[in-house]
C-alpha cells in the first residue's frame, strides 16, 4: 500500500502541471535509433503524436527512470522491427487494435496483470471488453478515432462526403492528394465504398478494390501517413486520407482544414498500450500504464495532444468545447457505418500481394 500511495501522490503532482497550447513537440522522441535495454531506463515505441516532453519529464521525475521514445508511422513497420529483433529494449509499445491480435498470435506480448493496475475501472464500457482483446488481457486502450479525409475548404468548395469523391474529382486532385501508407486502411476504404466489409476475405472483392485504386494511382501524390501534414499546411496538398487524431491537430492550427468521416463508412480504430515479452523494465511498464490511466492525466493528454481519450473519468474533466468536438468524439450516428479492422489470417497474403502490385507499379 505504501508504494501505491507514493505513486498516486506523484500523479497528483502531474495533474498540477500547466497545459501547453502549442500541441505536440518533439522532445526525446526519435524517428530511428538503436536502443539497449536497462532497468533504470524505459524505452517506448509509439506513434509520432502520442507523447511529448512534458509527459516524459513527469514520468522521469516520479520514477527516477530516464524515458525515451522511438516513433513509427505504421503498424507494419513496428511489427517488422520487433520480428527482426530490433525491439528488445522496448518495454511499452502502442499497436493498433487489429495489430494487438496479430502480436498475441505471434506470442510477442505478455498477459497484463490487472492486479498491478490502478484505474482500469475508469475506461468507457465499450473499451473494457473489446472484440480485438477480450477483457483487455494484453492491451490497454490509449486513443481511439476514425479514418477519413482532411481537406482545404478554401481550395475545395464542395465537401468530399464520400470516398468516391476522389475518383469523381481525380483531375482536380491530381498529385495534390495522399492516401495512408497502410494496406488495410486503403484497401478497406475502397471495399467499404463498394459496399463490402473492411475485412473482406473474398479475393474477387479485393481485386475490385485494387482495380479502382489502380485507376486513381496516377493522381496520388504519395502513400503517406505523416509527411502529408506539413505538405497540406504548406499548400502542396488539398486533401489527405488521415486519422482523426492527426486531423484534429491540423484543424486546430488552421480552421480552414476540415475533417470528414466518409458517408459509406470508414474504420473505427483504437490504439493501445502493450508490454512485449522481451520488455527489460516490467516495473517501469506498469508504472507508465498506471500513469496513463489516471483521469487527470488522461484529460491533460487529450487536451495537449488532441486525442480522444477512452477514459470516461478523464472525459468528464474535459471542457465542454472538447467533449462536443465531433472530430474527437463523434456521435453514434456518424459511427454507425464504421468498422474495426480485424486480422484476416492467411488471407492477409492476398491483401499484401495486391498492395505490392499497386504501390510498386
Amino acid at each position: 500500500m505504501t508504494k501505491r500511495r507514493q505513486f498516486l501522490k506523484g500523479l497528483a503532482a502531474l495533474s498540477s502541471l500547466p497545459l501547453t497550447s502549442c500541441g505536440w513537440r518533439l522532445a526525446q522522441v526519435r524517428a530511428n535509433s538503436t536502443t539497449s535495454g536497462r532497468s533504470d531506463q524505459l524505452y517506448i515505441y509509439t506513434w509520432t503524436q502520442y507523447t511529448d516532453k512534458q509527459l516524459l519529464k513527469t514520468f522521469s521525475t516520479q520514477t527516477g527512470m530516464k524515458v525515451l521514445a522511438d516513433v513509427y508511422d505504421s503498424n507494419d513497420v513496428m511489427l517488422a522491427k520487433l520480428q527482426a529483433g530490433g525491439g528488445s529494449a522496448y518495454s511499452i509499445i502502442y499497436p493498433s487494435d487489429y495489430m494487438v491480435q496479430k502480436m498475441v498470435d505471434k506470442g510477442l506480448l505478455i498477459e497484463i496483470n490487472h492486479d498491478r493496475l490502478i484505474g482500469l475501472e475508469n475506461l468507457f464500457s465499450r473499451f473494457s471488453n473489446p472484440i480485438y482483446d477480450p477483457n483487455n488481457r494484453y492491451s490497454i486502450p490509449f486513443n481511439w478515432g476514425t479514418t477519413g479525409f482532411i481537406y482545404n475548404s478554401e481550395k475545395l468548395q464542395d465537401t468530399p462526403e464520400d470516398w468516391d469523391y476522389l475518383w469523381q474529382n481525380q483531375d482536380k486532385l491530381n498529385k495534390r492528394m495522399t492516401l495512408l501508407n497502410d494496406v488495410r486502411e486503403v484497401m478497406g476504404a475502397v471495399l467499404r465504398m463498394l459496399g463490402y466489409s473492411y475485412n473482406s476475405k473474398n479475393e474477387l472483392e479485393i481485386k475490385q478494390a485494387y482495380d479502382k485504386l489502380k485507376v486513381l494511382k496516377p493522381a496520388i501524390a504519395a502513400f503517406d501517413t505523416d509527411a502529408w501534414q506539413n505538405q497540406i499546411l504548406g499548400g502542396d496538398l488539398v486533401l489527405a486520407m488521415c486519422y482523426s487524431a492527426d486531423a484534429v491537430k491540423i484543424s486546430k492550427e488552421n480552421p480552414k482544414f476540415k475533417y470528414v468521416i466518409p458517408r459509406s463508412g470508414s474504420s473505427l480504430w483504437t490504439d493501445t498500450i502493450v508490454i512485449p515479452k522481451t520488455a527489460p523494465n516490467l516495473a517501469g511498464a506498469y508504472a507508465w500504464i498506471n500513469m496513463i490511466l489516471q483521469p487527470e492525466v488522461a484529460a491533460q493528454i487529450s487536451q495537449r495532444l488532441n486525442i480522444s481519450t477512452p477514459n470516461s473519468a478523464g472525459f468528464e474533466q474535459l471542457p465542454k468545447r472538447i467533449q462536443n468536438n465531433y472530430n474527437l468524439f463523434p456521435p453514434e450516428s456518424l459511427l454507425a457505418n464504421c468498422q474495426r479492422i480485424s486480422p484476416v489470417g492467411e488471407f492477409e497474403e492476398v491483401y499484401e500481394r495486391y498492395w505490392t502490385q499497386l504501390t510498386s507499379s
